[in-house]
């Protein structure tokens, strides 16, 4: 009773005081200890379980102490509960094995989990969960949705963790295709209902460039909490649509839904990336004075991004020295772009630095700060820039775009001469200058910093998310919508290309770069030029 009203050390007294202690009084304080985040007490606990005579550990007992060291990702002190179970004869335990597999993938151990659950013959749903969850948290994303559907192929039928797991694993690789497939399964297995798994559907269609999908998906989930309002809000504030963040913002709390951490992070960044300064302030105000919520330091990242984009760069900068918490890299790094944008470089030389301190091992810092020499006409210190990189051994991360065309996934680099279709893209590329210069384009040879003289222009022709439009442009059916993804921000001018060809072609293109959606029509983008 003590234990769950998260009164733990009254449990522990009640404990204490007990005469005789049975392996259920054991049991009920370790997962006190677990369930109130008492994650090293719970360990510490279980030693000394473990050193009584009469009192053996049981399946309850060992899954608690694992999922306590997967929470402190205590790989080490797993391995000895690993040893213990063993010991005492329960490897042979499902619930046991599980939590074994739980405990190595969440400590990074994936290998060892992935040896476990080959040894399991009879693997219910929670043993597929358990390693499907493991591959998306190691970024294999393609592998969680595989085995998803070997799981079906064996007949084991999914529960609201598998589908909400693969919807995950759809939405980390912006597949699509994938993610409604998964949609079919669950419409036919009447899960459609589970608020959860609704949720996850709506994140799926957000994050695969599907808004329109992820509005109905919503709408037909009648059981909305703050998860399901979290989830809209944040796929229009990932497309860009600023108003729609801050109307659902409202219509949630008018339905009675009191918003949450994520919640608010959405709102202040739809905030910063539409320039409404003084509603970022109320918002902000509204965490601590109507929810009684501490602001983190993503919601302090977003004031400051808020600043920076407004150009009140001294304001943003005065804001992170005031912090009451100490800043991180997302802090600092959202102050260096700020720099970027308006072109400070003696602050973004001072940011930057504080930024090769605490993560001298990140590309990204380097580069911005290189560019911003360059733009500057300070190439002799854009070049000290390059010559550091070289020094500490640290690469710039190439860019890469791709796109998916009847199953296959396509994948251009900058200058990309690799593709079976080379000569065909290059001249679809060149009608496509010929006509957006018809237009009134000009090339931002800005955003060439490598390169010099006249080649500056010809280079930005041949960026990756350029040669995969043109792919998409000469590969996919007329009027089909053109879906691109890119491992890196996508630059001005190709932003600016794409506006003009969304118009001339009369095409929806969906631009996912690492940073948010650019959804292109009618020669607008739906982030209205302000990114």
């Amino acid at each position: 009773m003590y234990a769950k009203s998260g009164e733990i050390m009254c449990a522990w007294r009640v404990f204490d005081e007990m005469p005789e202690r049975n392996l259920v009084s054991w049991n009920s304080v370790i997962v006190g200890f677990l369930r109130n985040g008492c994650y090293i007490e719970a360990i510490d606990f279980f030693r000394i379980l473990i050193g009584e005579d009469l009192i053996r550990p049981d399946q309850v007992s060992l899954s608690s102490v694992l999922s306590a060291c997967a929470n402190i990702c205590g790989a080490a002190i797993g391995r000895q509960v690993h040893g213990i179970v063993v010991k005492n004869g329960l490897e042979y335990l499902a619930y046991v094995k599980n939590s074994l597999m739980d405990m190595y993938s969440k400590c990074g151990v994936f290998d060892d989990a992935e040896k476990l659950f080959r040894t399991i013959e009879d693997r219910d749903v929670v043993t597929w969960n358990v390693m499907m969850m493991g591959f998306v948290q190691n970024g294999s994303f393609e592998e969680a949705c595989n085995y998803f559907w070997i799981m079906r192929r064996e007949g084991v039928f999914p529960d609201e963790v598998s589908f909400s797991t693969v919807l995950h694993a759809s939405a980390g690789i912006a597949a699509l295709d994938q993610g409604c497939l998964v949609h079919n399964q669950i419409m036919k297995t009447g899960f459609s209902v589970n608020t959860c798994v609704a949720s996850s559907l709506v994140t799926m269609y957000a994050k695969c460039g599907s808004l329109v999908d992820a509005r109905r998906a919503f709408a037909e989930n009648q059981e909305r909490n703050v998860i399901s309002w979290t989830a809209m809000i944040s796929a229009y504030q990932q497309h860009g649509c600023a108003d729609r963040v801050v109307e659902m913002f409202d219509e949630m709390l008018k339905a009675g839904i009191k918003p949450d951490y994520i919640t608010f992070v959405s709102v202040l960044s739809a905030c910063g990336h539409t320039g409404r300064v003084d509603e970022g302030f109320s918002y902000f105000n509204l965490m601590s004075e109507s929810y009684k919520m501490n602001p983190g330091l993503e919601h302090y990242a977003c004031m400051v991004d808020l600043l920076g984009r407004a150009g009140r760069l001294d304001e943003a900068k005065r804001f992170v020295e005031k912090m009451p918490i100490e800043p991180d890299i997302s802090i600092w790094g959202a102050l260096l772009g700020a720099c970027r944008k308006h072109g400070d470089i003696d602050m973004g030389k001072e940011v930057a630095e504080r930024l090769f301190q605490i993560e001298p091992n990140n590309p990204g810092n380097y580069v911005l700060l290189r560019n911003m020499y360059a733009r500057g006409g300070r190439l002799e210190e854009a070049n000290e820039v390059r010559r550091l990189m070289e020094f500490n051994r640290v690469r710039k991360e190439p860019g890469y775009s791709w796109l998916d065309v009847r199953n296959t996934t396509h994948v251009f680099k900058a200058h990309d001469r690799s593709h079976f279709m080379t000569n065909e893209i290059y001249e679809k590329l060149g009608e496509l200058e010929e006509l957006v210069k018809k237009r009134g384009y000009v090339a931002e040879i800005q955003y060439a910093v490598n390169d010099v003289g006249e080649y500056k222009e010809r280079s930005l022709w041949y960026h990756s998310e350029k040669l995969a439009l043109a792919y998409g442009l000469l590969s996919l059916p007329v009027g089909a919508t053109i879906r691109i993804k890119k491992n890196l921000r996508t630059c001005g001018d190709c932003h600016t290309v794409m506006k003009f060809a969304s118009e001339i072609f009369e095409r929806e293109i969906i631009l996912r770069d690492i940073n948010r959606f650019h959804r292109f029509a009618g020669g607008q983008c739906s982030c209205g030029d302000y990114w």
